[in-house]
């Protein structure tokens, strides 16, 4: 079952600005990749030492730091102290239960996303938190693990100098990590699309139990993904209109683009909503028509039988004095009746199309 509400109830009592992790622990370490590169060069290195890739990082080129695990909470908070984050957003990084939201703090931007992919063995959703923090040089991403991120033709972009990323600054690299997310979400919407089509087919060809739990299981998903989806638009918005020094008038265009694709998902995640709750209708319809349809086959067997019984009960009556009793053709009379009868009722039935 997916789960709704995160566990918050370890920061009881906590004073604010506490580096707790707070949600379901992914991985044991924590590993930190720096990618440092400008137009000409690039540099990568991994470590699970935040003070060795901090001592890494060049001022005079874009430096890309992703950190993918979260329960050594000393390390990240040694690299966010160093590069003067505030104790409340390392607080809210370590918290993966946030809502996707944007926060304008002096020195560098925090954003909070949902990194959706599809389960292959499955075919539900996963997610997990990524955080962003954007400064005049610098990009940090926090990932929960690094397994199942969206980052490799990222990473190989840079590699190879393919496109304009290495010619930009931090703030491109940070539309293209959001980016990334973004059209991570038509992955999972086609998945769902899929999976939408064959609960379909089955509730046109012979729906069951399992069918009401698909369309169960579907729509608590798009109720998940509503719920990640709506809050990005306003984070996009904000980045859309520039409203801070880190990010370039030239990167408006982009990052328009990419609140046009949030718009587009927004759309299609309504859509299938839409059409999910008419297959819980068509279902329920379904279910009430097999239910008449049985009513109906046996309301005509009962009519049929009533006269019958109706016969069989007069003459299964004790009186001496009923004169067919003594009829010698009494008996197959009586069974050529109620056969006429049956048959009459019949006819009737099918000329009436009620069988």
């Amino acid at each position: 079952m997916t789960p709704y509400v995160h566990p918050h109830s370890k920061k009881a009592g906590m004073p604010p600005g506490m580096f707790i992790h707070v949600g379901v622990k992914r991985t044991e370490g924590t590993i930190l990749e720096l990618f440092s590169y400008d137009s000409g060069t690039v540099r990568e290195h991994s470590s699970a030492d935040a003070d060795e890739i901090i001592s890494l990082v060049n001022p005079a080129a874009v430096n890309w730091i992703n950190v993918s695990g979260l329960s050594q909470t000393e390390t990240v908070g040694r690299l966010c102290e160093h590069f003067g984050v505030h104790p409340l957003t390392i607080e809210d990084i370590l918290n993966t239960g946030q809502r996707p939201k944007i926060e304008d703090h002096e020195g560098y931007l925090f954003i909070s996303l949902k990194m959706l992919y599809p389960d292959e063995s499955g075919g539900k959703i996963l997610y997990e938190q990524v955080s962003l923090i954007l400064s005049d040089h610098l990009v940090i991403t926090f990932q929960e693990e690094a397994k199942n991120d969206v980052f490799d033709q990222l990473r190989e972009r840079i590699r190879t100098a393919k496109g304009r990323i290495r010619g930009q600054g931090p703030d491109y690299l940070a539309y293209s990590i959001i980016d990334a997310v973004v059209d991570q979400y038509y992955v999972v919407l086609e998945r769902i699309g899929e999976r939408i089509e064959a609960v379909e087919e089955l509730l046109v060809q012979n729906p069951t139990r399992e069918t009401l739990g698909d369309i169960h299981s579907l729509k608590n998903e798009m109720l998940l993904l509503r719920r990640f989806i709506w809050p990005l638009r306003e984070v996009i918005a904000f980045l859309e209109r520039a409203e801070t020094d880190l990010i370039t008038d030239g990167m408006m265009i982009y990052f328009r683009d990419v609140y046009d694709h949030t718009i587009q998902v927004i759309d299609t995640t309504e859509l299938y909503r839409d059409i999910i709750s008419g297959m819980l209708d068509t279902y329920l319809s379904s279910l009430s028509n097999r239910m008449n349809e049985v009513m109906k086959v046996l309301t005509v067997f009962a009519s049929i039988f009533i006269p019958l019984t109706f016969i069989v009960g007069i003459y299964g009556m004790n009186f001496d004095y009923m004169p067919e009793l003594r009829w010698h053709w009494g008996y197959p009379a009586l069974w050529v009746v109620m056969l006429a009868v049956v048959v009459s009722m019949f006819v009737y039935f099918r000329k009436k199309r009620w069988i």
